[in-house]
């Protein structure tokens, strides 16, 4: 038994100080009004006969502060015991019986629980696997044990089929009687011998503590020196060798650490080669595990070479095609709250410091809320929860992926709560007293009840999502019958009564387990049901694919049963038909790569398909019909595999630990890049700013197109220095380019010298020096630097775009109007010429365009603003009227082009998209207030959105009582804030005094010019919204005179509560006759992971590229194919 303190020392540092972060709870959304009768019924266990209760009492030997798991449930496996059809039902219990409950039809269920010999009343079970074990054609079952009981112990338990309904036990004789807190297990053939093997997902005992965030993965739990009843955790991959498993975790490539918190399991072909692949969820400390499969019996642990970001505290998994593309993609739970209340007094988010930390130590980008891992067709994914509106559950366990109504999609269920809110925030400060710890300590039931009693214990709704096509999920959870608040864990999806629909089992703790009947057949949903039965070993064909086709459209699944959380599921494959007469036939590959292909059946469900008289094509012989299959064609564009480039380097500087409310950095806005010819050969060459002490770069074009590093001494002069805008322009007109280099990233205060903006001069042959006093003192953070003669002179003035304030985020600041006197020296007449320039904003992009009449316009777009449009009327700027005026948004990027063919110029526009932490619309906009609080001389930056009509803080409250003493000095608890909107908190006074900047437009869209200065707005397509827009390109990629559209985008700068922007690869759109139409990466050739900044049209060798850069990565260089030119 491990020691009470440690433990606890744990539970502090879990919740207290932020290392180990956890949160609960959410509340129902808007939805439409039930259904009478909803879709799912609910069935009364007196009438089912399906009485089981998943009983849980702290005990002074086992409570939650000595079993930190204590509260995670039991599981679900649905299993044919006897071969009659019908699925029957199996329970885990933590501290009492399992229990098996056979169909009799109908929906009544017999306990037969006694004399089935598998209740293992003494042990705490905790996950169900079903499975053959022995290949005699019957289900055997497969049950993990956890926890401490006394006289008892954690090894795991097979119970073996006698074919009459009983059960023997005989882990022992098949080597499987594991004691490694084991959460679950999955059986599959990974080696393909023909043979079922088996991964343990186990847990770990060991004081979380202890470990000090030391990434110790690669220790296997034997090595470690500890006392021997923590060394039991560690996953492990057990071979079957001919009816035995042998522990092949080491030479097979699977972690085996103490490190390893398992809670969930999910098996699937990740990549299309046909070989099972396993996606590991660990909780709250070590990041999660994607082993791909390498085909010799080994693995390859991948998941930060095919992921951007995960889970934090990662829960149960699933695994499947979520938009029949025939790749799978996979959820994980975690325990983000809906609601802004249960947010606010459930959740503590990591703090910077504890994330950067995990970063230096391999612990990969982990944030706290589900995921939904979009498979790309290459094994690699793009997280898109929040754009499909699945991203916060609450404490969540069971994810469930499958088609409910039978509409040929496979929608999302969620099991939710915990028995007690272990991180209600008032707990947490109640129990930082000493006197609540030293009652703990002691160990005595009746004071460490005193003190379980004062956390809340609020029972939720499970979630339902409906599948409504393009990766969005609408929640269904009243509307189909899921309102009854539980405390639920496991669950299980099956056909209980072979009517054709997926019925649902759900265990809960302390309260009866569900039973839900669907009525998708009653309301005349179809639905093609495909059972197999394998031969030799794998009798049931575990890890076989089934897909049904009906032309262009497919609908596939694999044969893996264990799912979810704890769970096991029907064997039987079910999809939902909407168009029967479509279907054209049903192929199933199997788990040895054969196929075996079959017509649809022309009327009932259930299709029955067995290896040993159906016709099968050999693996060898057969054609590739699923999968990730290689794209035909020429990509679109070509990276180049060796550039000269210099890898863009930051610093190790985080802007935000100088402004605590502020959510997002501005210290990471480079490589700035300009593009010109400044040796005068006609050729392109290319200027790339450095980060903060990183020498910028210059590249000279050669004759046959290489490029060569030209060594500039000036650039070392100014490399303390942040490169973040730059240009190449005629300054002193002598017919070659200077270059305007603009200074930022946020390291210092305002008008210091490092942010001095830079002006260098060509000598003609590329070789460039300072002229003391040619600009103005501007110490800003500059993002944008356009030549344009803005008085028709004949000489190149200068707009300089200001993104920020140094370290002063939000607050107005203006941007410069730099007259050129026609020598290369520039004044500051912005307040003479360019008033409008003040109300700017935080700009992050300019173009100089002419539109309608002719005039050179200044177009800006910028951060908590809309796109602005100004023009020079002899005496100064001044805004112009257009449609975009009320498009507030977190612009980042704008590119202009006649896209329709027209004669004018169309607006490309990049926006923040719609899959990031927040959302902003006309009726519910995002505010910045900006104001003094408190007094004390320092302005605090708060930002609202709109709740119930009122602008609600998103800061949690020891995040806005840290920074406003007003506040702290109140003593309010977290219940007591969660309630309160900004009226409330402040006093009038110190509102009305506020500046308030609002943002309520996040798409990215095109613009198309429809005179008048009045413009179409179209959103781009779904997949640009899965992500930020930062760099915009228009060319012709296709040789068809029209120019297409290249994007790339993602910001890594946020606060680990608001998680970052990841999911763009860049984008192709081609311009067609009918519009914009999406290209996929494989097809486009562009798939770059990271923070793209810009992409520039360049011509080498009088061939045509594309450059793009990346914040801290190598720029790349993309070819546009030769086969079009």
């Amino acid at each position: 038994m491990p020691n009470t303190f440690l433990f606890f020392q744990h539970f502090r540092l879990a919740m207290l100080a932020l290392p180990l972060v956890l949160c609960l709870g959410c509340e129902n959304g808007t939805e439409p009004e039930t259904l009478d009768p909803p879709l799912f019924l609910d069935i009364d266990p007196a009438t089912s006969g399906l009485n089981f209760t998943n009983e849980i009492a702290n005990t002074e030997d086992l409570n939650i502060f000595n079993y930190r798991n204590f509260y995670n449930g039991g599981g679900v496996g649905l299993i044919d015991i006897n071969n009659d059809g019908l699925q029957d039902v199996f329970f885990t219990a933590n501290m009492g019986p399992n229990k098996l409950f056979l169909n009799e039809g109908d929906l009544k269920f017999k306990d037969i629980s006694a004399t089935a010999g598998i209740e293992l009343a003494n042990k705490w079970s905790t996950g169900v696997a079903v499975v053959d074990i022995n290949a005699d054609g019957y289900l055997d079952l497969y049950v993990c044990n956890a926890g401490f009981r006394k006289n008892s112990d954690q090894k795991n338990s097979l119970f073996i089929n006698q074919q009459d309904n009983t059960f023997r036990e005989a882990a022992a004789e098949y080597g499987l009687a594991d004691a490694g807190y084991t959460t679950h297990a999955a059986f599959v053939d990974y080696d393909k011998d023909g043979d079922l093997d088996v991964y343990l997902l186990n847990n770990s005992f060991i004081p979380v503590n202890n470990l000090n965030f030391s990434n110790d993965r690669e220790r296997y739990a034997e090595d470690w020196k500890v006392k021997n009843f923590l060394k039991g955790g560690g996953d492990k991959l057990m071979r079957n060798d001919g009816g035995t498993f042998t522990d092949v975790s080491k030479e097979a490539g699977i972690y085996g650490s103490l490190i390893g918190f398992g809670l969930g399991i999910t098996v699937g072909d990740v990549n299309g080669d046909h070989y099972p692949d396993f996606y590991i969820s660990n909780d709250f400390y070590e990041r999660d595990y994607l082993y791909v499969n390498n085909q010799d019996g080994t693995f390859t642990e991948d998941i930060e070479g095919r992921m951007s970001h995960i889970s934090l505290a990662s829960m149960g998994a699933d695994m499947a095609d979520l938009n029949n593309d025939g790749t799978p993609e996979i959820f994980v739970t975690e325990m983000l709250p809906e609601s802004d209340y249960r947010r606010k007094t459930t959740v503590q988010f990591e703090d910077v410091n504890v994330y950067q930390l995990k970063q230096r130590r391999g612990f990969f980008h982990q944030y706290m809320h589900n995921t939904l891992q979009l498979n790309t067709g290459d094994g690699t994914f793009k997280e898109v929860a929040q754009y499909g509106g699945v991203e916060a559950t609450d404490w969540s366990w069971g994810a469930l992926l499958f088609d409910a109504d039978n509409d040929g999609l496979r929608d999302i269920f969620v099991c939710n709560g915990i028995y007690h809110s272990l991180t209600d925030q008032d707990f947490i400060d109640f129990f930082s007293d000493d006197v609540a710890r030293r009652m703990v300590l002691t160990g005595k039931k009746k004071e460490v009840d005193e003190v379980i009693n004062r956390m809340p214990s609020e029972a939720l709704p499970n979630k339902m999502f409906r599948n409504a096509g393009d990766m969005r999920f609408d929640d269904k959870t009243a509307n189909w019958g899921f309102s009854k608040a539980t405390f639920s864990n496991g669950a299980a999806y099956g056909d209980l009564d072979n009517d054709g629909d997926l019925d649902l089992i759900v265990n809960n703790v302390n309260q009866p387990a569900l039973l839900y009947q669907n009525q998708s057949s009653e309301r005349g949903a179809d639905a093609i049901q495909v059972e197999l039965r394998g031969d030799e070993q794998n009798t049931f064909a575990i890890g076989a694919r089934v897909q049904l086709n009906a032309g262009s459209a497919t609908q596939y699944a694999e044969v893996i049963p264990t799912r979810g959380f704890q769970s096991s599921m029907d064997y039987r494959i079910t999809f939902g038909v909407s168009d029967r007469s479509a279907l054209e036939s049903v192929t199933i590959t199997w788990p040895d790569g054969a196929l075996t292909t079959v017509a649809p059946p022309d009327s009932g469900q259930l299709l029955s398909i067995d290896r040993s008289t159906a016709e099968v094509i050999p693996a060898n012989a057969s054609s590739e019909i699923d999968g990730q299959a290689a794209i035909a064609g020429q990509p679109l564009l070509q990276e180049v595999p060796e550039v000269p480039f210099v890898a863009h380097q930051e610093e190790n500087f985080y802007d935000l630990l100088n402004e605590g409310l502020v959510i997002r950095s501005l210290a990471q806005e480079g490589p700035a890049v300009a593009i010109g010819d400044v040796n005068g050969d006609g050729r392109d060459d290319i200027f790339i700013g450095g980060a903060r002490d990183q020498v910028a770069q210059l590249y000279l074009q050669k004759s046959d197109g290489t490029l060569a590093q030209s060594e500039q001494r000036i650039f070392k002069q100014v490399a303390a220095t942040e490169d973040t805008g730059a240009a190449f322009f005629d300054a002193d007109g002598d017919g070659d380019l200077d270059l305007y280099v603009g200074s930022g990233g946020n390291f210092d205060q305002a008008n210091a010298t490092f942010l001095n903006d830079k002006l260098a001069f060509n000598d003609g042959a590329g070789n460039f020096s300072f002229r003391p006093g040619s600009l103005p003192r501007f110490g800003l953070n500059t993002s944008k630097v356009l030549p344009f003669d803005f008085d028709g002179d004949g000489d190149l003035d200068l707009f300089v775009g200001t993104r920020s304030m140094p370290q002063n985020y939000g607050v107005p600041v203006p941007s410069a109007l730099l007259e050129n006197n026609g020598s290369g020296k520039f004044a500051n007449v912005t307040a003479e010429k360019a008033r409008e320039f003040a109300l700017l904003g935080m700009v992050t992009d300019a173009q100089v365009l002419s539109l309608d009449d002719g005039q050179d316009l200044l177009l800006t777009v910028s951060e908590w603003g809309s796109p602005k449009l100004l023009r020079f009327d002899g005496e100064a700027f001044v805004t112009i009227p257009t449609n975009l005026n009320d498009l507030k948004g977190w612009w980042y990027a704008v590119e202009s082009a006649d896209l329709d063919g027209d004669g004018d110029l169309d607006l490309v526009l990049g926006n923040v998209g719609h899959n990031f932490y927040l959302d902003a619309t006309a009726e519910e906009p995002l505010k910045l207030w900006i104001n003094d609080f408190d007094g004390n001389g320092t302005q605090e930056k708060v930002i609202t959105h709109r709740i119930d009509g009122k602008d609600t803080p998103i800061a949690m409250k020891r995040q806005l009582t840290g920074e406003v003493n007003s506040l702290k000095k109140e003593s309010l608890k977290h219940s007591v804030y969660a309630k309160k909107s900004l009226e409330e908190l402040f006093p009038k006074g110190a509102l009305s005094k506020a500046i308030v900047q609002e943002a309520n437009y996040f798409s990215s869209i095109v613009a198309y010019n429809e005179g008048g200065y009045q413009f179409k707005v179209e959103e781009l397509p779904l997949d640009v919204q899965l992500s930020c827009v930062c760099g915009i390109a228009c060319t012709d990629l296709n040789a068809d005179g029209r120019p297409d559209v290249i994007l790339g985008g993602n910001d890594g700068g946020f606060r680990p509560q608001f998680g970052k922007m990841d999911a763009s690869c860049g984008h192709v759109l081609l311009n067609e006759e009918k519009g914009l139409t999406y290209v996929p990466n494989q097809q486009s050739g562009l798939n770059i992971r990271g923070d793209i900044k810009s992409i520039d049209p360049i011509t080498l060798n009088e061939r045509p590229y594309l450059l793009v850069t990346i914040n801290n990565q190598q720029p790349r260089l993309l070819a546009i194919s030769e086969a079009l030119q």
